[in-house]
């Protein structure tokens, strides 16, 4: 009887913390939207349960029709991890290989040394196809992938590096193994995909699906909305010239992004990952591994997947998709088996990731100390930082502040938490510079997400 009363109890307990999680995981996400600083969907589960599930916002502002947790939103850059298991697929039913070369499979491309490999885990130095379509292409017309390998035909734009030399984030090279999927398939990619991996584990409501191009409207589907400047109002980015041309003209190229989902569907994907469902535990565990460069070094990136570790959490694995109307999010903690899903349909900032992480870890969040540093000291640190072959990170000074500014973003005043670490109010993420044996200032390194991504000093 007594064991029987302490069972009980300590179910008590358990359902009380994951309820006391639930409200503060609430109230962070109703005070973000009361702000209009998040629209959309979120899910997060403990060991496949769902400990947090809620809707904010509207799906379709013009029929005021409201977001539930079957709406299917575009998940833009987290499509990425289904074209990865679509190779692996292949791979696994003796279609292909990993070290294949890209031109095995289109001969017409002229870059050689390439491999399946460095497409999955961006190492292959091709250009971003996304550019060469505004500056080239006709934008009154929607593109293929077949289109956008004509372009790289006929253009021939320069390689960023050789393969395998760096790593750089690369849309062009999954959009290849898009096309790599049905050469060596003989199928559609939507099709493959729906066949091998939608249907296998249930996944009712997910779909490639390319809106403009196949003119046809999905049940409960969740417009993207983007803030027009001049009314500061929310509308389609179909509406705006500066989005207008990539949401159309673009909408036809598969791979990188337009696998549609819902949170749902999403952690349906996460359970099947745990499991030999589709691939064996070794196949797996090669996707999350580093993608290893010509060096012998490491960048934390798998098949699809970012790698990273943080303190008191471990190991984890996550995507981050961005597409004009859209911010997507799936986060999975291995060791622990919790699973972070947020899918955007407005354009504002990121969610508050790690006070999401505190509140499922039980973490007290320690407030930032800010202290003061001298201005004098403080211009050491000016410069510009490659953290990839198209992507810096600029340091300036003004009088005693000192401001960051990313490739394509706006400038930011960053704050010293120690004399060599600074970090942003804005978004979650710190900045530590690195200095050489003679006390100069090399290199800064970029912590967020989870990641650490260093970035020379070359100016």
């Amino acid at each position: 009887m007594k064991k029987t009363l302490l069972i009980i109890s300590l179910l008590l307990t358990l359902v009380g913390y994951a309820q006391d999680k639930s409200k503060q995981l609430d109230s962070l996400f109703a005070q973000l939207h009361s702000e209009q600083k998040f629209y959309g969907n979120v899910l997060i589960a403990e060991n496949g349960n769902i400990t947090y599930q809620k809707s904010f916002g509207k799906a379709n502002r013009a029929t005021n029709t409201e977001l539930d947790a079957e709406s299917l939103f575009e998940l833009a850059s987290v499509s990425k991890q289904f074209t990865a298991m679509g190779i692996m697929l292949l791979k696994m039913q003796g279609k292909l290989n990993y070290e294949d070369s890209l031109r095995q499979f289109i001969p017409e491309l002229p870059y050689h040394q390439i491999t399946i490999r460095h497409l999955l885990n961006h190492t292959s130095g091709l250009p971003d196809y996304i550019g060469m379509f505004v500056e080239k292409w006709d934008t009154t017309q929607i593109a293929t992938n077949k289109d956008m390998i004509n372009l790289l035909v006929k253009y021939k734009p320069a390689m960023l590096f050789s393969p395998g030399e760096k790593w750089e984030y690369s849309n062009t090279g999954y959009a290849l193994l898009a096309s790599i999927i049905e050469k060596a398939s003989g199928m559609d990619f939507g099709k493959y995909l729906e066949k091998n991996i939608f249907k296998p584990l249930n996944m009712k409501r997910t779909v490639v699906y390319r809106r403009r191009l196949e003119k046809k409207l999905k049940q409960n589907y969740a417009y993207g909305y983007v803030i027009d400047k001049s009314s500061k109002q929310f509308v389609l980015p179909d509406s705006l010239a500066d989005t207008r041309t990539l949401v159309y003209c673009l909408d036809g190229i598969v791979g990188d992004g337009t696998v549609n989902s819902t949170t749902n569907d999403l952690l349906k994907w996460d359970r099947a990952l745990y499991t030999e469902k589709l691939i064996s535990k070794e196949m797996m565990q090669e996707a999350f591994s580093p993608a290893p460069l010509n060096n012998g070094k490491t960048y934390n990136y798998g098949f699809g997947w970012a790698i990273g570790k943080i303190e008191g959490i471990g190991n984890i694995l996550n995507h981050s998709g961005g597409w004009p109307g859209y911010g997507t999010f799936i986060e999975r903690h291995p060791e622990s088996d919790k699973t972070i899903i947020i899918l955007r349909n407005h354009e504002t900032a990121g969610p508050p990731l790690q006070k999401i992480r505190n509140i499922l870890y039980g973490i007290k969040e320690e407030p930032k100390k800010e202290i003061t540093v001298d201005g004098e000291k403080l211009k050491q640190y000016i410069g510009e930082y490659e953290l990839a072959p198209s992507f810096t990170i600029t340091i300036s000074t003004e009088k005693d502040k000192i401001f960051a500014q990313a490739t394509g973003q706006d400038k930011f005043e960053i704050f010293p938490e120690k004399e060599d670490l600074f970090f942003l109010k804005v978004v979650e993420a710190k900045l530590k510079f690195i200095k050489n044996e003679k006390g100069l200032v090399k290199s800064l390194m970029l912590y967020q997400n989870g990641q650490e991504v260093e970035g020379a000093k070359i100016k």
